[in-house]
């Protein structure tokens, strides 16, 4: 089945949950938000951003410059709780807020608590990864598939043409991936984290390989059950309700996309090591997802997602994916950065999540609403300006009997690179 043809095919099939999607990132409005676009007199006060991007509705009697004065992690709990509306881009009403002059000690005070947050959760611990991932991923099928493509993809999307639609361009991140891995036919492939099955099935469908998938969430398995059966690939793909650790067997590749976030800093080690027992010698894992950079602490906007997104979830630095994976005998074949593809895909999912905001609030209360709205529009931010970045390593796993290959190395210079010392990267 051809690209375009398959791509019809998740169209016709996720009618059910959602009508067509008409593509717009920018500034859209749902029905009740330009209702009162005519009547913030009624609402009370309002701020009107200086370029015309956004409006801050305040109710009647509301300290307008308290709220203006707020900090980042303040300003979305705000929102959240519906203290105020805005109108227009909501990604530069979070930017707003976050670039406002706040006290160095309640900043201080934010990064202590995020950290605090990290130290007092084992978030590896089986019962409550599962807990974890299940609060953040069983809200709804339906819910996610109000802002998600019609493969129901929750990682960044392949923008490397900036005219593809949100659907064309996770089409295209799937075959980037595939291709990555340079899949073959009747290889066995293992997809970490499958969510709701996109990726296994279009491995399955288009390079013939047999996929296996896992997952903490029942209601993603479900959906992805029913995915499979549909497309009469039980043959050729499986979906299992379960840990990644659990696993048995051997695979020829290994993907992980968007898991690893859930993993923690002290659990990498954990991680790399079972990824290399399941798989075949010289065999290939392609680690994709989000990594703090160096020098870049826990802020407000991680305290809000480990309080009301994602609880558990901690970010790595890239170095520290690297060591560990070198460690549990990986050698790096090659790396890519999509920072800014992700903050295009975030953008694209606010735009769908207030485009159909009224069905979104049958299918959930409006304060998971808006928690998810702000979430995703501080996520294209913080995707946006550096302080997040999202990355895919290429690994392949080393022959317990070779020697590093970084030993043999050199660089122009002439100066010999062990094992320990990270050769130059281009990105």
């Amino acid at each position: 089945m051809g690209l375009h043809a398959d791509l019809q095919s998740n169209r016709e099939e996720s009618g059910e949950m959602r009508s067509t999607i008409h593509e717009r990132t920018g500034d859209e409005r749902t029905g009740s938000q330009k209702q009162g676009a005519h009547s913030q007199a009624a609402l009370g006060s309002f701020y009107s951003d200086p370029k015309r991007r956004f409006t801050i509705v305040f109710p009647a009697g509301a300290d307008t410059s308290e709220i203006r004065g707020m900090d980042p992690y303040s300003a979305a709990v705000a929102f959240v709780e519906g203290r105020f509306q805005v109108q227009g881009d909501l990604v530069a009403a979070v930017e707003y807020f976050d670039r406002q002059e706040h006290p160095k000690l309640r900043s201080l005070w934010h990064s202590i608590l995020a950290h605090l947050g990290h130290e007092g959760l084992d978030a590896h611990v089986r019962n409550t990864q599962r807990r974890d991932i299940q609060f953040h991923y069983d809200r709804s099928n339906e819910f996610y598939a109000q802002f998600l493509d019609q493969r129901m993809q929750y990682s960044a999307a392949d923008f490397s043409d900036a005219r593809r639609t949100l659907d064309e361009a996770q089409l295209e991140k799937l075959q980037q991936v595939c291709l990555t891995l340079k899949l073959q036919p009747g290889e066995r492939l293992l997809d970490i984290g499958c969510g709701w099955g996109g990726l296994a099935v279009h491995a399955a469908e288009q390079f013939g390989v047999n996929a296996s998938g896992c997952t903490l969430s029942a209601a993603q398995k479900e959906y992805a059950a029913a995915v499979v059966m549909r497309r009469k690939l039980e043959d050729r793909v499986s979906i299992e309700l379960k840990d990644y650790r659990d696993v048995r067997g051997r695979f020829d590749k290994i993907v992980s996309v968007g898991m690893f976030e859930h993993v923690g800093r002290k659990h990498l080690a954990e991680y790399f090591g079972r990824i290399r027992e399941l798989l075949e010698e010289d065999g290939t894992f392609l680690n994709r997802g989000i990594v703090r950079p160096e020098g870049v602490s826990d802020g407000p906007e991680t305290l809000f997602l480990q309080r009301n997104v994602f609880p558990g979830g901690e970010l790595a630095h890239l170095a520290d994916v690297v060591r560990e994976a070198e460690h549990a005998r990986f050698e790096v074949e090659r790396m890519e950065d999509f920072r800014r593809h992700y903050a295009l895909t975030c953008r694209a999912w606010v735009a769908r999540l207030r485009q159909h905001a009224d069905a979104c609030r049958c299918l959930v209360s409006e304060r998971t609403l808006r928690t998810w709205l702000v979430y995703l529009a501080a996520s294209a931010v913080c995707f946006e300006n550096g302080t997040t970045d999202a990355v895919q390593v290429l690994l392949r796993k080393r022959p317990r009997s070779s020697r590093p290959w970084r030993a043999e190395l050199q660089d122009g210079s002439g100066n010999h690179h062990g094992a320990d010392t990270p050769l130059p990267m281009n990105f």
